[in-house]
């Protein structure tokens, strides 16, 4: 299965570019009234300015034009995705598709399975209950008209762990569903999400194997296929492009913990957190971003245990700008100020509007908002408080956005 990402002479040349970036210097004389009126841009009641970490870099010269805290490690809510998505997006290519697949355990007789049937899931986020009735569709067309063992729910792939470190009880189910390598329809039945998604689907996929004129005379339970079981049918996720952006667009933790998830299964042999966690950190790691300061606890941005600071998001939106394959989906998936996402309502008038693309973050401790404004500058704003006055920190952030557009 192909790995795709920054290699050979591209991750020299964006390793060179990015050390231009850290060693440049202050903003020339001419630029200083634009480093005022973004530093006047910030300053809003109940905000630290200490608490507060901003970064801006003129695309084209490669010069620091503002900076404040841009070190200073702040807990960075759902800015977290943009590691995630870059991750994602470099080390298994914007195409890549996450399958879930029907094994057979047992043979085939005649019109009759003599045996069980495992749907395995590999934590497809987007898996619905069509790709069920697809999958019982190829079952059918293979002849099989009765299964006469159980319909096995397989999670294996993750661990069954449902929630990530440092989340509030509070927020299971909530925040967002259960975390499983098998979850159809986000784990929702008859309007209510359920605690077990992966028995949940087995006993969706009988329904529908039934549906499509398949009897089957076993239970569904939740288990394992063995090794020397057949796959019968397979269906795949739209591509990663697709899964990032409705991720970044809307903001979706679901969506963030299962790609984590996904990529410490697929690169280190475990679905778990952590070893998604330690991926994310390679991949910046491999672009040269600065990890000081930075800590990767979950793929969304609700743990606490979270820590970025503005340069490094900065420099990693810098480096995805510089990479001809990532630049297209990663940009794509950001939310349009004033047009889309969790943008749609915000800056809706003024030069931002249309504009800047950018990724918002909101807790009960933090509020961020980093991207691009039009082609010229990207940019990073991290604030924390305890708790944030959210409202004030975006009325910061969509001024300091709107200075920015307002040179393009």
């Amino acid at each position: 299965m192909r790995k795709a990402g920054v290699t050979g002479t591209r991750t020299l040349a964006l390793v060179a570019a990015l050390a231009a970036v850290l060693a440049g210097g202050a903003a020339p004389a001419s630029a200083q009234s634009l480093a005022d009126r973004l530093d006047r841009a910030l300053a809003v009641a109940g905000i630290p300015r200490a608490r507060t970490g901003a970064f801006v870099l003129n695309l084209s010269s490669g010069r620091v034009v503002f900076a404040r805290n841009r070190m200073r490690a702040l807990e960075p809510a759902s800015n977290e995705k943009l590691p995630v998505a870059v991750a994602a997006l470099g080390r298994l290519g914007p195409s890549y598709r996450i399958p879930t697949q029907v094994l057979g355990v047992g043979g085939q007789v005649g019109a009759v399975w003599q045996g069980r049937l495992v749907l395995k899931g590999f934590g497809d986020p987007s898996l619905t209950h069509g790709d069920l009735r697809t999958l019982a569709g190829r079952i059918r067309d293979l002849g099989i008209r009765r299964v006469t063992g159980r319909i096995v729910g397989d999670e294996s792939y993750y661990d069954r762990r449902r929630t990530a470190p440092g989340w509030k009880p509070s927020w299971y189910k909530i925040e967002s569903p259960p975390l499983s390598a098998l979850v159809v329809g986000r784990a929702k039945v008859r309007g209510r999400t359920v605690d077990d998604p992966a028995l949940s689907a087995a006993v969706a996929f009988k329904r529908a194997l039934q549906a499509a004129g398949v009897a089957v005379l076993g239970r569904s339970r939740v288990g394992t296929a063995p090794g020397t079981a057949v796959t019968l049918a397979r269906v795949r996720s739209s591509g990663v492009s697709l899964l990032v952006r409705r991720m970044n667009k809307t903001s979706d933790n679901f969506y963030a913990e299962m790609l984590l998830k996904y990529l410490g299964a697929r690169l280190r042999g475990a679905g778990t957190t952590s070893a998604g966690a330690v991926v994310v950190r390679n991949e910046l790691s491999r672009r040269s971003i600065p990890l000081e300061g930075v800590r990767i606890a979950d793929g969304s941005g609700l743990s606490p245990y979270n820590r970025l600071t503005a340069r490094a998001l900065g420099l990693l939106l810098v480096s995805a700008w510089r990479d001809a394959a990532m630049r297209t989906p990663l940009v794509a998936s950001l939310p349009i100020a004033g047009v889309d996402g969790t943008l749609v309502d915000r800056m809706r008038t003024g030069p931002a509007r249309g504009r800047v693309r950018a990724k918002t973050g909101t807790t009960s401790t933090a509020s961020s908002l980093s991207g691009y404004a039009g082609t010229r500058y990207v940019f990073s704003i991290l604030q924390n408080g305890r708790p944030i006055a959210y409202w004030s920190a975006r009325r910061a952030q969509d001024r300091f956005a709107q200075v920015l557009a307002g040179t393009l």
